[in-house]
């Protein structure tokens, strides 16, 4: 099995953070992520499972607890944790449990995975002002980011390897595909 290494920080912003995300499919929410300006690295794997270095088919299985979930690394300077929120919440619908579409499993849940207080009380405030563009409760989670494992090679940048555009700035409409 091959894995990917995990991300580290850019030398060039030593003042960058990270942010970590699930919301279905890892593939589209990456490539969604890669478009922001500000968004420096992406990865796709797994986080908030139970097993140490869990493989795509046993995150599918249901059996780790695993989300498919997207670490970034983003400069506060150019893109807020607030405007991450934001792109995170338009990305999926955070009141269908362990869904999105036609991806059905706990792989698919709404996630955000915080990696300091301040981004733990962000998302907190974050998910009560989305809460009333709602009728149906949102069910994201809200969990302190732990291990995670970067998905196998061939899932990184998976849709922009099939040549859908992930420049800063591009609008054009994200299709998944497996």
């Amino acid at each position: 099995m091959e894995m990917a290494t995990i991300i580290t920080k850019s030398a060039s912003a030593p003042n960058s953070e990270f942010a970590e995300f699930a919301a279905g499919c890892f593939w589209s929410v990456e490539l969604m992520f890669q478009r922001l300006h500000g968004v420096l690295q992406t990865q796709v794997g797994y986080s908030g499972g139970s097993i140490p270095n869990p493989t795509y088919k046993q995150v599918c299985s249901g059996s780790t607890g695993h989300a498919e979930s997207v670490l970034l690394e983003y400069d506060p300077a150019v893109i807020s944790y607030n405007q991450l929120l934001n792109a995170f919440w338009e990305k999926h619908d955070p009141t269908t449990e362990n869904r999105q579409g036609g991806d059905i499993g706990t792989q698919y849940r709404s996630a955000i995975f915080y990696h300091s207080p301040e981004q733990k009380d962000a998302a907190i405030k974050s998910l009560e002002a989305e809460q009333v563009k709602y009728k149906s409760k949102i069910v994201t989670q809200i969990v302190q980011a732990s291990q995670f494992y970067p998905a196998e090679e061939y899932h990184q940048k998976y849709l922009e390897k099939g040549g859908q555009c992930a420049l800063k700035g591009n609008k054009d409409r994200i299709r998944c595909y497996g």
